[in-house]
Order: structure tokens, then sequence, then C-alpha cells
């Protein structure tokens, strides 16, 4: 039998994503991937995979699985839920740890509690074919991933290991910060002009809230409406993660990882790219306030996050056995 995952109960929306798909916006297919990177690669690094390896992200609420496998380790990050192991042997394995699971255990991730998403991660990784070069689920285009959908009850998502030696397992050196009170930078623009000075200024001094209807594709804003000055209708050009149209409503939405790759709104700012997970870890409800910045400060700060990361993942430390 083929080493796998039985998922008993799929959580929210549990999908499979691993690294971004590249050169089809033309063609109208945005680049999916994870909503928070950072939890992502984290997640990897524990359990010994390339940073870009496929795993589970969990919105809101993770899944309940059964072990078809001599031995599978597994790491979540990115919440504050913890593992709980469901066997002969009961524990909750914390965030930010690895753990070696075997045949017949069971393990689910409640709710995710302040985050909005975490990652599952398998060492060795899932076995399913790339789409258009990634393995990214995009639901909306029903492509990649797991049957290009999220996770139901009864999948069985094949592993590309059958086994997972016995070893020391690893963990964060400290916790995640999820950054969820720091406001978000952004640079105005492109389309800063099609607003008034008092929208730019409100944009930048009101604090907002993350409505319930967001999703990956974009995380729609509750708060002050923002008055254009040009009308709300452009010529459709491009988008990108973190491009915050503003529609007739005058309310900001965020594009997020599956945006439509062109878009009719005015852009007031972009978020900058190292803040985009601050944005992907909020849940609805959560307040959301706006600094802006200049390009050159958004390039450094991106450079000192990989710097940061790399830090995290060199700095794992090994975890004996009965912390377990």
């Amino acid at each position: 039998m083929k080493p796998a995952l039985n998922i008993m109960a799929p959580g929210v929306h549990t999908t499979l994503q691993g690294a971004k798909r590249i050169g089809y916006q033309d063609i109208g297919v945005p680049g999916s991937g994870p909503l928070d990177p950072v939890g992502f690669r984290l997640a990897n690094a524990l359990v010994g995979n390339a940073g870009d390896t496929a795993a589970f992200e969990l919105l809101l609420q993770g899944p309940t699985c059964e072990v078809l496998a001599d031995g599978v380790r597994v790491a979540l990050v990115g919440c504050g839920a913890g593992l709980e192991v469901r066997s002969e042997r009961a524990r909750v394995v914390p965030a930010g740890q690895s753990v070696r699971l075997t045949r017949g255990e069971v393990f689910r991730i409640g709710p995710l509690g302040d985050s909005a998403c975490a990652y599952l991660a398998i060492e060795g990784g899932l076995d399913v074919e790339p789409v258009l070069g990634s393995v990214s689920t995009y639901v909306r285009g029903v492509i990649g991933g797991f049957q290009g959908r999220r996770l139901q009850k009864g999948d069985v998502v094949p592993l590309r290991r059958s086994g997972a030696e016995v070893r020391a397992e690893s963990a964060l050196p400290r916790a995640l910060d999820l950054g969820l009170e720091q406001p978000v930078r952004v640079v105005l623009g492109p389309q800063a002009d099609y607003f008034t000075d008092e929208a730019v200024k409100t944009f930048l001094s009101s604090e907002y809230t993350v409505s319930p209807q967001s999703d990956r594709m974009g995380f729609r804003l509750d708060g002050p409406p923002l008055a254009h000055a040009k009308g709300y209708n452009i010529v459709s050009d491009g988008v990108m993660p973190g491009s915050i149209q503003v529609p007739g409503s005058g309310r900001p939405i965020v594009l997020m990882v599956d945006h439509q790759t062109t878009g009719g709104y005015p852009k007031i700012a972009t978020v900058v790219s190292a803040d985009l997970p601050l944005i992907g870890r909020r849940r609805p409800g959560r307040p959301i306030r706006f600094v802006s910045i200049e390009v050159r400060e958004a390039e450094r700060h991106r450079k000192e996050q990989e710097a940061a990361i790399r830090r995290e993942i060199d700095a794992l430390r090994p975890v004996a056995h009965a912390e377990q």
C-alpha cells in the first residue's frame, strides 16, 4: 500500500501549496503558493525539506489525519494551536516542533487561535504532480494540489516517503512572531493620484478590519471609505500580490496570492513583499493599519527578512524525546 495520510476531517479550508506558479499570468493563471511564505519555509525546515516542498496550508482550523505509513515526520508552524496525537501515547506537540508518527496514529489540529493560516509540513513532501510548473492549488482554476481543490473527508493524500527514520526532533529557537499588531508597510501607487489628498490621509491614518468576505484571492477591508478623484474605473492593467484596489464602494481590497491577473480599479498602494505574511495571518475582524515607505526601504526590509529566516533555520535546536 502506498504511504499516505487519510483525511478523516478536512478542516475549514486545507489545500496543498508549494512554490509559486511562474510564467502563466498572461493566460489568466495567478502564482498561488502560500499566504505566509515565512511560516511555510520554517515548517519545511523543521522536517528537513527544501523550502519550496509541498505542504498543507490550513485556514482557521486544521484537519484530522490518520497515518497510513510506517513512519512520518510532521511539523506545524504559524499558529498557537498544537498537534494533538491520538494513540496509546496521546500527547500534544506544540507548533514549531517536529514529531515522528507511526502507522495507525491519528493527529488533529484544531482552531488555529489568533492566526488565520498555518502550515503542516511532511518530511519528504506529498506525492502530487505539478501543473504548469507548480504543485500549488488554485481552487478557482481547479489545478494543482490534490485534484485541484481543498481537501475533503475521505481523501487519501499520497506521501513521497514510506518511512521516517528515528532521530532527534527539531524545534524553532523561538515562537514565530505573527506580527498581528504591527502596522503594514506600503508603497503608495501606482494610481495614488486617482484618490483625493484626504483619501490618502484617511488610508494612512485609519484602522481597518479584515472582512469575513476575505479569501486567498483578496482580503476585503472594512473601515472608512476612500474617495476617488478621477472615478473608480481605469484601463485594466497588471496586478500583483499586495496590490490594494479600491472599487466604487471605497472599501480597499488587498489582492493576495490567488489574485486575478489584471484589474480595472485604481490601486492606492502596494503592500511591500516582506509584509504580505502579516496580511495573510490576520483573521476576519483583526485590525490593520498602514504606513507608507519608499521603494528602497521596502527592498531593504525584504533583504532583512530573508536574512532573518535563514538565521532561524540555522538556529533550529534538537528536542529530546522526553519533551515530546
